[in-house]
C-alpha cells in the first residue's frame, strides 16, 4: 500500500509490506525495501521511520548477523521462564510467546533514519534488520517518509 501527501511542502509518503520468516527466529534485511520507497517517494532531505505492526518483532540496524541477537537475547531472556503470559491462568495466548514479546520490546519495534541527497544516513555495512522472535509467520512493516 502506497500513500503520499503534500503538507505545506513536506511530503509525507507511507508503504506497508509484508515479509514472511522461516523459522522461529529469522532476520529479514529490509533496507531494499526502504531504499526503494524513499526513491519512489522522491524525497531528497528528510527521516524515514521503519516499524514492524506486531509485538513479537524487532526491527533493529545493525551489521550484526541474527545469530548475534539470538544468543544476547537468549542469555538476558529465558525461553522457558515463568512468565504469566504463558500461564493459561493469567493470559488466554497458547502460543507460549512471551520471551518473544520481551525480546522485542527490548530491542524496539521501530528505528528513524536519516534521508541525506536522497539516500539513507547509514554506513553501507548496515542493515536495517526485522528480527522475527516468534515465527514462521508473515509480518507486516510500515515505511513513513517525512520530507522535500
Amino acid at each position: 500500500m502506497r500513500a503520499a501527501t503534500a503538507e505545506a511542502g513536506l511530503l509525507v509518503h507511507r508503504k506497508t509490506f509484508t515479509v514472511k520468516s522461516e523459522t522461529r527466529r529469522h532476520a529479514v534485511d529490509v533496507k531494499p525495501e526502504v531504499e526503494s520507497a524513499i526513491r519512489d517517494a522522491g524525497v531528497q532531505q528528510g527521516m524515514v521511520l521503519v516499524n514492524c505492526l506486531h509485538t513479537t518483532c524487532s526491527v533493529v540496524i545493525t551489521d550484526a548477523d541474527i545469530e548475534d541477537f539470538v544468543g544476547l537475547m537468549a542469555r538476558l531472556i529465558e525461553d522457558e521462564g515463568a512468565y504469566r503470559h504463558n500461564d493459561l491462568r493469567w493470559s488466554d495466548c497458547e502460543r507460549g510467546n512471551a520471551a518473544a514479546h520481551l525480546r522485542a520490546s527490548l530491542l524496539g519495534h521501530g528505528v528513524a533514519i536519516g534521508i541525506a541527497d536522497g539516500a539513507l544516513a547509514l554506513d553501507e555495512e548496515q542493515a536495517i534488520l526485522l528480527a522475527e522472535w516468534d515465527g514462521p509467520r508473515s509480518r507486516t512493516v510500515n515505511i513513513h517518509i517525512l520530507g522535500a
